[in-house]
């Protein structure tokens, strides 16, 4: 049975820091490449970033370009989102997800989810 398990959420002051992790169980990571999507309240899920399989391709959304870094250990079978200088539009809840259709950041490319975990940044 798959399982992606996010945690790491919480509330922060605008400006601060998080580190989200996944936790995958049920499939092996290092075949996926690895997304992090998000969706705020009465708003559609969006696009984070994504990695690639080995590590060496990231992709980020222009929102959070240059703030959020997107890592993977896949010994560990866990990817990472270290988020700094939050705002408080980044207010959602955090879903990590696997895809093997390539550098792609349509939520629809992506099979597997995890049940998300709440960050909100307060201002």
């Amino acid at each position: 049975q798959v399982q992606l398990v996010e945690s790491g959420g919480g509330l922060v002051q605008a400006g601060g820091s998080l580190r989200l992790s996944c936790a995958a169980s049920g499939l092996t990571v290092s075949n996926y490449v690895m997304g992090w999507f998000r969706q705020a309240q009465g708003k559609e899920r969006e696009f984070v970033a994504l990695i690639s399989r080995g590590g060496a391709i990231t992709n980020y959304a222009d929102s959070v370009k240059g703030r959020f870094t997107i890592s993977r250990d896949n010994a560990k079978n866990t990817v990472y989102l270290q988020m700094n200088s939050l705002k408080p539009e980044d207010t959602a809840v955090y879903y990590c997800a696997t895809t093997q259709r390539g550098i792609v950041i349509s939520k629809s490319e992506y099979n597997y989810w995890g049940q998300g975990t709440q960050v909100t940044v307060s201002s």
